[in-house]
């Protein structure tokens, strides 16, 4: 195997094994920074020793064994001086195993636990949004800026001072009580959602998705849902990445080129998560309905989100779909978050419902909002309700500058085909 199958196989295990390493170790050495360092430490020997040596038959385990020991050294090196990390030292030479332990008060995953870490009250919400999709889903800093519509350099110091942060703060030994975990549950979901996003739809690279974060994330909700089992919020959530991701093996062919909603054979959508996801929305829904009249006893945003998707779901073609209930359910979301973003899938719903002009007419007062600007499905939709109205030219010209947008490969090259093939000169890509 060359060097360079070599490098990019040691990228694809990290991508990965580093969430759970970098958890594991922050259980055992109780530090954010030290985990991190001594995870990044492991990927470097890999990549020393790999090439020569060959890839282990278990690559994960050799990176944990590896990571322990440069922690050991760390440990050993301040043993004279502090009396715990010698302890902690002696500790790490021993096995680590995880417990399932159902029931017992206080969170056994190792992921879900570094999560409420991350998500320590001394942070500001948007430090722990980011040091959580920094470690535990293994974003890299421009795939964050994406996700929050941030500059680069914003994300790189948000991360630099919630690690600062939280060492000064003495957090990262601590498991937090019930009422501590209460108390960051709502930025935990979040950060779970962006999770998810990010692997259903790739913000950049050659993948038009991620699955393997799909599958973490949905992991995660179910976790958090026999958790917290009477939250409606964390069923919502569960609910939402159930029946999306459904359909993760319809929105690609074989070769990895993006299928649109329209042309997918949902007879590959997955039934068992679009059941899964049903009965968690219905079970939000239950627990809304036990709050009787209490203020502000609604669907919230992600048991909003997956009624939209329930509403796909049980819909047997894109035309059989009713898009005016969920152009109804965009309203309610935009309304309870204030998202442009659920404004933009509410133009994409009208324009289905009532007709294209009906979406441009939307997507026309959503031009100037700041958080929209160098969002590429603004244009990207744009260019949909062009070409169904018959503006070719002016939907390739949307199509194109979605496609100077956009971070993502397969999603530029998708745009760029849609271009074409607005202005007839190559196939249509539906």
């Amino acid at each position: 195997m060359g060097d360079e199958t070599t490098r990019a196989a040691i990228e694809a295990v990290w991508r990965l094994e580093s969430t759970r390493i970098i958890a594991a170790l922050v259980r055992i050495v109780r530090d954010v920074a030290l985990a991190e360092d001594v995870a990044q430490d492991a990927i470097v020997a890999a990549l020393a020793q790999w090439p020569a040596s060959g890839i282990p038959d278990n690559p994960g385990a050799w990176l944990m064994t590896t990571a322990k020991r440069r922690a050991v050294d760390a440990f050993r090196q301040r043993a004279r001086q502090d009396e715990a990390s010698a302890a902690i030292a002696r500790e790490l030479s021993e096995a680590v195993e995880d417990d399932p332990g159902a029931g017992i008060d206080h969170v056994e995953d190792d992921v879900l636990r570094l999560m409420f870490i991350c998500c320590h009250p001394a942070l500001t919400p948007e430090a722990q949004s980011t040091l959580t999709l920094k470690l535990v889903a293994g974003l890299s800093t421009r795939e964050i800026a994406r996700a929050f519509l941030a500059p680069e350099a914003t994300v790189a110091q948000r991360v630099s001072r919630a690690k600062r942060t939280l060492a000064e703060a003495g957090a990262a030994i601590e498991e937090p009580s019930a009422a501590g975990r209460a108390e960051r549950l709502e930025t935990v979901l979040g950060v779970v959602y962006l999770l998810f996003n990010e692997g259903y739809s790739a913000t950049e690279g050659d993948d038009w998705m991620r699955p393997a974060l799909c599958d973490e994330a949905v992991r995660l909700g179910r976790i958090l849902a026999a958790f917290v089992p009477d939250d409606p919020e964390v069923h919502g959530l569960s609910a939402l990445m159930e029946l999306q991701s459904s359909r993760l093996a319809a929105r690609a062919g074989a070769d990895g080129d993006p299928i649109l909603l329209d042309a997918q054979d949902r007879r590959r959508w997955d039934g068992s998560r679009i059941h899964r996801g049903l009965d968690a929305l219905a079970r939000a829904d239950e627990l809304l309905a036990a709050e009787g009249n209490r203020p502000g006893a609604e669907r919230g945003p992600y048991a909003l989100q997956a009624a939209i998707a329930a509403e796909h779901a049980r819909a047997v073609s894109v035309d059989d779909t009713d898009w005016d209930r969920i152009a109804d359910l965009y309203e309610q979301l935009g309304r309870r978050t204030g998202s442009p973003v659920a404004e933009l899938n509410r133009a994409v719903a009208l324009g289905r419902a009532r007709g294209p002009a009906a979406g441009i007419a939307l997507l026309d007062q959503l031009e100037d909002v700041p958080a929209l600007r160098g969002y590429h499905l603004l244009p990207s939709v744009r260019g949909d309700l062009y070409e169904r109205m018959g503006r070719r030219e002016e939907a390739a010209a949307a199509f194109e500058r979605a496609a100077t947008m956009t971070s993502n490969e397969r999603e530029r090259e998708l745009l760029r085909r849609r271009a074409d093939s607005a202005r007839g000169t190559a196939a249509d890509v539906e």
